[in-house]
């Protein structure tokens, strides 16, 4: 199997991305890794390690599409760039799966036009994981992909993310919820009013609208919304969590009593940081294009692109995309 990852995407490319994809090479010891990106400097990155392993390999891509570029304008204005070129291997079969943490937009724009979609997948959707008061995390999609989805769209995110669901986590028939102001099904606009019917008259699993205080309880497997109202929520989350861990931590400075408490509940402080640390989960699959596509967070850390790299031969291993053409061959008869 062949993960190309792009080594200039991301905040703290490409040295996290090389310690990422070092980590997983020695992890991962009969997967190849290629890095794709500036070579110089992923070579100077690479020097910088006491290991070196046959599994990872290097190609040159001059191009660099920045954080802040325009999707549409910078995937044709730079051919030759890290994103570009990594997916046009996955199109020309010559890798498994492409791995980036760079510009979100460019890699959806780039694997949408590039890699194409799916037999009867109208939109792809980008799917995140999120820990629950449960045993089993929530699937959410779509959080950034699509901004303005249709109805039939968010049915379609439905079956992908189901398909997705069973076959990593090897639980039939997950429960899906569609994020909504309230759980009456009259409420919310005309265009998600369109989707509860359309998901209530589907095979799917669903258990009807569900509200935002109910992602983290684990009411549903998996969360349907478009992608505006689901970046929002991501970004929200996020925000908490951090705002929490900062206000728990200058707390415990403030009290000699609490500092010595922490002695005692370090552990546990530890375990409960992990279930809420995004780079525990890796990327974050770009459901319904022609192939296996892993964006991960601007952010990302070596530890976030290691699980990445894992998330992404997990999917290539579980043959999902090919699921997805069933489920979304079997609602295709559905009214629009």
């Amino acid at each position: 199997m062949k993960i190309v990852v792009d080594a200039m995407g991301g905040d703290y490319a490409p040295k996290a991305v090389v310690e990422g994809s070092l980590s997983a090479a020695k992890e991962y010891p009969k997967q190849q890794i290629v890095l794709i990106g500036i070579e110089e400097r992923v070579r100077e990155e690479l020097k910088k390690s006491k290991f070196h392993p046959d599994n990872i390999e290097i190609i040159n891509a001059p191009e660099v599409i920045l954080m802040d570029e325009p999707a549409a304008l910078s995937i044709r204005k730079k051919r030759d760039s890290s994103i570009i070129r990594g997916l046009n291997l996955l199109k020309n079969n010559q890798a498994d799966a492409f791995f980036s943490a760079g510009n979100t937009g460019a890699v959806v724009c780039a694997a949408t036009l590039g890699l194409g979609m799916l037999s009867g997948v109208e939109r792809p959707g980008i799917a995140i994981m999120a820990p629950t008061l449960k045993k089993d995390p929530t699937l959410i999609i779509d959080v950034g992909a699509n901004i303005d989805a249709k109805p039939l769209h968010l049915l379609q995110y439905a079956a992908m993310a189901e398909a997705y669901y069973e076959h990593i986590f090897r639980l039939p028939r997950p429960s899906i919820g569609l994020l909504n102001i309230g759980e009456e099904e009259a409420k919310g606009t005309n265009s998600l009013k369109e989707t509860h019917q359309l998901l209530a008259g589907s095979p799917l699993n669903f258990i009807g609208n569900i509200e935002g205080k109910d992602i983290f309880k684990g009411k549903a497997k998996i969360v349907i919304c478009d992608g505006f109202v689901g970046n929002v929520a991501l970004k929200v989350s996020e925000g908490v969590a951090e705002a929490c861990g900062e206000l728990l931590k200058r707390e415990i400075m403030n009290s000699v009593m609490a500092k010595i408490g922490l002695f005692f509940i370090y552990n546990s402080l530890k375990r409960f940081k992990k279930n809420l640390d995004y780079s525990e989960y890796g990327g974050a699959p770009l459901l319904g294009v022609n192939g296996v596509v892993i964006i991960g967070h601007g952010r990302s850390s070596a530890k976030a692109v290691k699980n990445a790299i894992r998330v992404a031969i997990q999917e290539v291993e579980s043959g999902v995309n090919q699921s997805i053409i069933e489920k979304v061959k079997n609602i295709a008869g559905q009214k629009k």
